[in-house]
C-alpha cells in the first residue's frame, strides 16, 4: 500500500549522525579539531552551525570560529548568577544540516529542561542533525574508577557508555605528553594563573601518560569491536579499493591492488565509473573486469556522470581505506580523469590513503591486451 502525503510527511526524520573528538586531557587539540573539520564541511557547502563552543580563552581556537554560524547562548540565573548554556530549543528550531556541540559531559544548569549536554545532542540527533562534538576519556562513565585510581582525581562530570558506543564515529586526538606540558607552561591552556597548580596535580607527567595508554586502549578496542561485527570473525582492519578506468593500465593497477591487498590480508574492490559519454561495451574495460574477478577482487560498476562523487560515496558505503588510482597520459583517461580528478578525492575522502601510480609509457587502448597475473612476479614493488 502506498503511503499517504498525509503519513509521509509525519515520518520520522532519520537519526543524525554523531562525531565525537575523544581526547585524554585539556588542551590536546579537540575543539580545535572539531572547528578545523567545521571549516572544511563549510567550504564543501554544508550548512554547520556552532550549538557551544567553549575556547577557553585560547586565541587559536577562538580564530578557528570565524565565519562560523554561532548560536546565541542561553542566560540562566542560578542563585545570584548568570550561567551560560546552550540554547537547545534555538537550535532545533534554526535545524542546520551539522552542530557543533562542545563538552559532551557537561551539567546543564538546574532548571533547563535536560540534565546533561549530552541529552541535548541526543534530541538533537533524533531532530535528525548531526552532530561533532568533545569529550576526555576521563569523562567516560565505566573508566572513572580507573581514572580514580590512576590519577587520585575525582571526576564528577560523566557521560554513560552506552552514548559513546551509540556514536558513529570517535577520533582520537593525541598528542604526547610532553608537548601537552609544553603547551601549559607557555599559558595556553589554562590562564597563567591556574598554570602551576594544574602542573602540580592532573598534569603530572606519569597523569597523562596513564591517561594518553588508556585512550589509546579504549579506541584501539571499540576499532577491534566494530570491525568483528561488521565482517564476523575475520575483522578486516584494512579495505583496499582500485579505481580503473576503460585502458590497459587497468591491469597493472589491479595487480598492485591484488598484492596490497595480500600484504594487509585486506578484501579487494575494483571500481570503474561508466560515464555517459562511454560505450556500452568495451573489450577492453571487459578484460580489466575478467581479471579482477579471476584474483577474487569484488567487482564494483557505477554509472555517474561526476566519478569523484560515485567513488567517494561508494568508497564510503564499503569503508574502503586505501585507493589506488593511475595517473593518465592518454587522451581517452584525460576525459574521464580531469586534472581535478585527485584532489576533488582526497578532499572527499579524508580518511583514505592514497596510491596514484605513474606509467612510464602511455596506455595503448588498441583492443585488450592478455591478462597478466600478478600471482607470477617474483617480487612486490608496489
Amino acid at each position: 500500500m502506498t503511503p499517504s502525503p498525509m503519513s509521509a510527511a509525519h515520518s520520522p526524520a532519520p537519526r543524525g549522525i554523531h562525531k565525537i573528538f575523544l581526547g585524554f586531557a585539556p588542551g590536546v587539540g579537540k575543539t580545535f579539531s572539531m572547528l578545523s573539520e567545521a571549516q572544511r564541511r563549510q567550504r564543501r557547502g554544508e550548512d554547520v552551525v556552532a550549538g557551544f563552543i567553549e575556547t577557553h580563552g585560547r586565541q587559536g581556537t577562538g580564530e578557528m570560529l570565524a565565519g562560523l554560524e554561532i548560536i546565541p547562548r542561553l542566560r540562566v540565573e542560578y542563585r545570584g548568577l548568570w550561567l551560560e548554556e546552550m540554547d537547545t530549543a534555538a537550535l532545533l528550531a534554526r535545524h542546520p544540516r551539522v552542530a557543533l556541540v562542545d563538552e559532551l559531559a557537561h551539567t546543564n544548569a538546574p532548571g533547563l529542561k535536560r540534565a546533561k549536554r549530552y541529552e541535548d545532542v541526543l534530541d538533537i540527533l533524533a531532530a535528525g542533525i548531526d552532530v561533532v562534538s568533545t569529550l576526555n576519556i576521563q569523562h567516560i562513565e565505566s573508566l572513572n574508577p580507573v581514572i580514580y585510581r590512576m590519577t587520585g582525581v575525582q571526576v564528577r562530570e560523566t557521560v554513560p557508555d552506552w552514548v559513546v558506543e551509540r556514536a558513529d564515529e570517535k577520533v582520537l586526538v593525541d598528542v604526547t605528553p610532553e608537548a601537552l606540558i609544553h603547551r601549559m607552561e607557555r599559558g595556553d591552556i589554562y590562564a597563567p594563573g591556574k598554570t602551576p597548580q594544574a602542573l602540580a596535580n592532573f598534569f603530572q607527567p606519569r597523569n597523562l601518560l596513564a591517561l594518553r595508554e588508556l585512550a589509546l586502549r579504549q579506541t584501539a578496542e571499540e576499532a577491534d569491536a566494530a570491525y568483528a561485527h561488521l565482517a564476523g570473525d575475520e575483522a578486516m582492519l584494512e579495505r583496499i579499493g582500485v579505481c580503473i578506468a576503460s585502458d590497459s593500465t587497468g591491469q597493472d593497477l589491479i595487480s598492485r591492488g591484488w598484492r596490497l591487498s595480500r600484504r594487509f590480508r585486506a578484501p579487494l574492490a575494483v571500481l570503474h565509473v561508466r560515464t555517459p559519454a562511454e560505450p556500452t561495451h568495451n573489450p577492453q574495460l571487459a578484460s580489466n573486469l575478467q581479471f579482477a574477478r579471476d584474483l577474487g577482487a569484488e567487482i564494483l560498476t557505477l554509472e555517474s556522470a561526476d566519478p569523484v562523487r560515485a567513488i567517494a560515496e561508494c568508497a564510503r558505503e564499503h569503508r574502503l581505506t586505501q585507493l589506488i588510482a593511475g595517473r593518465p597520459r592518454s587522451p581517452g583517461w584525460r576525459g574521464y580523469l580531469p586534472h581535478s580528478f585527485l584532489p576533488r578525492l582526497i578532499r572527499e575522502l579524508p580518511g583514505v590513503d592514497f596510491h596514484l601510480i605513474s606509467f612510464e609509457r602511455p596506455a595503448t587502448d588498441a583492443g585488450p591486451e592478455k591478462s597478466r597475473d600478478p600471482r607470477a612476479a617474483p617480487s612486490d614493488p608496489s
